[in-house]
């Protein structure tokens, strides 16, 4: 392993980026809309084509020993009566953990097993100054419930990795929406 000096990151919470930026990976309603259950509102809204969030990912090496880390920004808003949410993955190396520290706003994190068995789902508060831990073998989702911005930081071992298409291709079992005014967790009807 190659000597790596030390660094330091802030957040800024006046302009909610990251300096140094690292890489900024930003993800609109195009590069998920078929992920939403109500493809009628996502096709009202493709051409607005939103931004539903964005992370700053920190210039990290991936590799065995190191600690990658990254800030998520998860704006406000729904797809018919879905919450805005994030893609959603698992590690390629499954035994490998996560933890989430919410900074700002409400939301939930959706999280599915990946194992041999049937899934088991749990969803998680998230709210400023909540801790979330992702244990191995969990796929995560996080999803904005509130009004504001939901702003968290994303801590996992460099060489975890991620896998997304069986996420984007399947989803989870279970979907966030709103009912009544309030999040409710229902049965996802296209998972397959």
């Amino acid at each position: 392993m190659e000597l790596f000096s030390p660094v330091n990151s802030k957040f800024n919470f006046a302009e909610m980026k990251m300096e140094p930026e690292g890489e900024l990976i930003t993800r609109n309603l195009t590069d998920m809309d078929w992920m939403f259950k109500d493809q009628r509102a996502v096709e009202k809204l493709k051409a607005e084509d939103p931004q539903i969030y964005r992370y700053y990912n920190i210039k990290i090496p991936e590799e065995k020993g190191h600690l990658q880390h990254c800030i998520s920004v998860i704006n406000p808003g729904k797809i018919g009566e879905e919450y805005y949410m994030t893609k959603g993955h698992f590690h390629a190396r499954k035994e490998t953990a996560e933890v989430y520290y919410t900074i700002q706003g409400r939301g939930k994190l959706l999280l599915q097993s990946v194992t041999d068995k049937k899934p088991e789902v749990q969803v998680l508060e998230m709210e400023k100054g909540s801790l979330s831990y992702v244990p191995p073998c969990w796929a995560h989702r996080c999803v904005n419930t509130g009004n504001e911005e939901l702003v968290f930081a994303g801590i996992y071992p460099g060489d975890a990795g991620h896998i997304y298409g069986e996420i984007e291709e399947k989803g989870f079992a279970r979907l966030i929406v709103e009912r009544e005014g309030r999040p409710a967790i229902i049965d996802n009807l296209k998972y397959g």
